[in-house]
């Protein structure tokens, strides 16, 4: 194991508290259930940001900012959007603080809001409020925007990454003439974030449709990637709401069309925020440490030099200088640890904790043999290796190092994929293997209640590859068309 993290098949939850803390991704800070995201977890986010906003620009989209502060009366202005965030919201009531006299701080009770100000949990309202302004006829439309933003979502019980009362995300509002551009843009975006899962991420998605239960307040429509972690719970990586033109109503934002009517915009709203950081964590990493797939580590290779003397160490500078110099020009980032206050079994126990894909160690015998030691942190294997051609060796070993890791997850999931028949099959599997089940469902949120409360597990999607298929609900025993994903979640 490594050093002070618990294991995963002892306690999972302090396994993976332990290692965000150990490997130095983040802490919990002074403000209650808000985090500090540390420079090495920052450094995996800022990846993630750059490759998404990439995707974003080459899909169309650019980027903006929006006030932090809502005022409260936009929230009500859609019912069902206030109703899904009311218990979250933070409110700012006053606007100035005063010395009491006694040299305490207190809240001017004469600086009160005419009108309270809600910490932003989304920008649907703000953001509808503000493209009011900004259609008038269908020349300007779509409109494809996204911004990057804090949000806070006043959370009770709070874990690292995964909920915390403020988190960081992206959260991308569009305003289409036609329903059908609407519905594209939000499967579109989907299949944006179920690329990057699979593709950066190394993180196998199941695409699919959230239940009329379990949608976005406001929406018609949600899709979602679910993701399943080591302990066979489900997590929600990613969504994108088809909003239909209800915000659009709230707000007012009509535009003249092409045949001269005043219609209302149709609307999406999609995003995905640092719980990502968690889903990355849970998905791959083990009781030694970080497991990172090399297209999101900060540091994709380490080398650590092995001397006794300060000409073998001058040797050893020279042969490391001339192999980054050809690693800089491939792109592939890596840290030369030569760092004299530690022994390399430290560095290497360190690099192993912090998930870096690839260690080299180099030493003077390795010099005389034209050789280096390669290490993987995927399989924990080690070899030596020629000299010759090193640079083009590390850039195939990491691609293979990222298919391995996906593959692995792959495996994992499709076999904790079980479909049942029978309300006593379905809770027996969720005992005793967990991950996601397959049955059939009979559509009714009466149904979904109940086997949440029951068995807390939730309906996490309807597959977009579900097929057509009659059969009977596995809890009423009524008519279902299609089987549904259940699993237990983050």
């Amino acid at each position: 194991m490594g050093k002070g993290i618990t294991s995963r098949s002892e306690d999972y939850s302090q396994w993976y508290n332990d290692l965000v803390i150990k490997a130095d991704l983040a802490e919990n800070s002074a403000v209650r259930g808000c985090m500090v995201i540390k420079p090495y977890g920052y450094g995996i986010w800022e990846r993630m940001q750059a490759i998404l906003d990439k995707r974003f620009k080459e899909t169309g989209h650019t980027n903006a900012y929006f006030p932090l502060f809502i005022p409260k009366s936009f929230f009500s202005k859609e019912a069902a959007h206030v109703e899904g965030f009311a218990t979250e919201c933070a409110v700012v009531t006053h606007y100035r603080l005063k010395n009491d006299g006694s040299g305490n701080i207190v809240v001017d009770e004469d600086a009160k809001l005419e009108e309270e100000l809600i910490v932003r949990p989304t920008s649907e309202t703000i953001i509808w409020n503000t493209y009011k302004g900004w259609v008038e006829s269908y020349r300007d439309l779509p409109i494809l925007v996204n911004q990057w933003a804090n949000v806070v979502r006043w959370e009770m019980r709070t874990r690292l990454f995964l909920r915390t009362a403020e988190f960081l995300w992206q959260e991308g509002h569009t305003a289409h003439a036609t329903r059908e551009e609407a519905v594209e843009e939000a499967e579109r975006m989907l299949e944006v974030y179920a690329e990057f899962a699979e593709k950066i991420l190394a993180v196998p998605v199941i695409r699919g449709r959230k239940t009329e239960n379990e949608r976005f307040a406001g929406a018609l429509d949600t899709y979602c990637i679910e993701a399943l972690m080591q302990d066979g719970k489900a997590l929600q990586a990613g969504t994108s709401h088809f909003l239909g033109q209800n915000f659009a109503k709230a707000f007012d934002v009509k535009f003249t069309s092409k045949e001269g009517k005043l219609e209302h915009v149709w609307a999406t709203s999609w995003g995905v925020s640092t719980r990502l950081m968690g889903a990355l964590i849970m998905a791959h990493s083990d009781d030694q440490g970080l497991v990172l797939p090399p297209k999101l580590a900060p540091i994709q290779v380490v080398i650590v030099p092995i001397y006794k003397t300060e000409e073998e160490k001058a040797n050893i500078d020279q042969f490391v200088d001339a192999l980054t110099a050809e690693l800089k020009g491939m792109d592939i980032s890596f840290k030369y640890d030569d760092r004299d206050t530690q022994r390399p079994g430290f560095k290497f126990a360190e690099w192993e904790l912090k998930g870096v894909p690839l260690r080299i160690a180099v030493g003077s015998r390795d010099l005389q043999n034209g050789t280096v030691e390669l290490a993987r942190r995927d399989t924990q294997t080690k070899e030596t290796v020629s000299q010759e051609g090193l640079a083009v060796n590390i850039e195939n070993t990491l691609a293979i190092i990222q298919e391995n890791i996906y593959q692995k997850a792959l495996s994992f999931r499709d076999s904790h994929i079980t479909e049942v028949s029978s309300y006593e099959e379905f809770k027996q599997v969720l005992e005793n293997k967990g991950g996601f089940i397959s049955c059939h469902w009979d559509g009714t949120l009466e149904t979904e209640k109940r086997v949440k409360e029951e068995t807390k597990a939730t309906i996490r999607c309807i597959p977009l590859d579900a097929k057509q298929e009659e059969g009977l609900c596995v809890f009423t025993g009524k008519p279902s068309a299609q089987k549904v994903l259940f699993a237990k979640a983050y």
